[in-house]
């Protein structure tokens, strides 16, 4: 995953007192949503039209929020409203409508960090958590936090594994702590360098990433500049804990939180679905260092930057940076085609290709917004009624899929990536 030695021990079977952590999921739509949901999130984060870190993800709306509560309590799953930027005087009225509607219709909680909000959550009797933002990183800002309320903080990225296990030690609150996603050169989120470059803060959940594209150092006197291209000095790896969760469950982190919410949904399911399995198998003492290097792998085939330990075991070091602008990733999705009937009783899908071929063996993303992502392998399927190895762009096939999809999804190939990189 990364150079650094990390000392992991063996699995121990888990304790009588010791819960599965939560997993929670990234939720930028609901495509992103339903394909957490699926893979085994125990709760969802998500913004709405406004006030959150993600403004440029698709985000839900107000209205929508009663749909957003009444599926995830169907499915035993948990809501968390990020209300998490800075909150200017103006907009006091908008954080007070959101966080109404919020109560209204039973979101489980608030992410945020600006004491106003944290204020109108107590005014509304609204549970909340304390953001990343916050920069939570010893028991002494922890009980303060539960003095005011709150029922959970999110630690800040800084905090080693060892530093956790000591706040653990001395609190009895619930701790959250990022497992997996993008990690920021500014780590705990307030940076200005999107602001200071395009009038763009990423404060306000506007970044647009300056620091992960390539840069030119120029020397005015001598007329000389050099390409920072190799390095990308400020743009991170990717968090990546598949290895060491173990260590992470028995430090006592009572929820993992998957970064992602502008990702792709195939990323979401897959990230989720490997977290899930690791969780699992921790507690039925079956995760083995081999299963931990396949799901790694799993992880590999979707958006990523590399693999990082964060700070987890020691401040990351100029090995941690990502080294191109873009994913590293080894699969990629093209375009293939869409869904024209789904027979529930025979279990099979109907679809058009609309470009390029597909092939016995192929693997196909199935992606609908009341779908989610479903990944299936053609072995076997039909091309005018009688069993075909290949297709091409026109052609119209029936194959298996034991998964409910709708009339309209989108198909797309998974791809394998000479290189690993898009």
């Amino acid at each position: 995953m990364n150079d650094k030695k990390i000392i992991l021990t063996k699995n121990q079977p888990p304790t009588t007192n010791r819960q599965p952590p939560e997993l929670m999921a990234p939720a930028g739509d609901w495509t992103m949503l339903i394909a957490a949901v699926n893979a085994g999130a125990n709760a969802i984060y998500f913004g709405v039209e406004k006030l959150n870190m993600r403004a440029k993800a698709a985000n839900f709306t107000l209205n929508e929020l009663d749909k957003i509560v009444e599926y995830c309590k169907a499915k035993n799953v948990k809501t968390y409203l990020t209300l998490n930027t800075i909150v200017f005087e103006e907009e006091l009225s908008d954080v007070d409508g959101i966080i109404t509607e919020a109560k209204k219709h039973g979101v489980d909680a608030v992410i945020c960090w600006d004491l106003a909000v944290i204020q109108k959550c107590r005014e509304h009797n609204m549970p909340f958590c304390v953001s990343t933002q916050g920069s939570v990183s010893n028991s002494a800002s922890v009980s303060f936090y539960k003095s005011i309320g709150a029922k959970r903080v999110v630690l800040a990225r800084e905090c080693s594994l060892e530093e956790i296990k000591k706040i653990r030690a001395n609190s009895d609150l619930e701790i959250e702590a990022f497992v997996h996603g993008a990690m920021c050169i500014a780590v705990s989120g307030r940076c200005f360098m999107s602001h200071h470059l395009f009038g763009i803060s990423a404060n306000r959940g506007e970044c647009i990433q300056p620091c992960r594209r390539e840069f030119e150092v120029n020397d005015p006197s001598v007329n000389k500049s050099m390409i920072l291209g190799e390095d990308y000095v400020m743009s991170p790896k990717d968090l990546c804990t598949i290895e060491y969760i173990d260590l992470l469950i028995e430090a006592g982190i009572d929820s993992f939180k998957i970064e992602g919410r502008k990702r792709s949904p195939e990323y979401v399911a897959q990230s989720v679905k490997a977290y899930r399995t690791a969780i699992d198998l921790y507690f039925e003492n079956k995760l083995t260092p081999e299963l931990k290097k396949n799901l790694l792998n799993d992880l590999g085939e979707v958006y990523n930057r590399g693999f990082s330990a964060g700070f987890y075991f020691e401040k990351p070091s100029a090995a941690e940076y990502a080294g191109v602008h873009g994913s590293k990733a080894t699969t990629k999705k093209e375009y293939a085609g869409r869904v024209l009937n789904y027979f529930k009783k025979a279990q099979a899908v109907h679809m058009l290709i609309e470009s390029g071929e597909l092939n016995e063996g192929d693997k196909i993303y199935l992606i609908g917004t009341t779908t989610g992502v479903v990944e299936v392998e053609l072995k076997d399927f039909l091309k005018d009624d009688k069993p075909a190895s290949s297709a091409k762009k026109g052609d119209e096939i029936t194959f298996i899929c034991s998964s409910e999809i709708k009339p309209r999804d989108s198909v797309y190939l998974k791809k394998t990536i000479s290189g690993g990189r898009t």
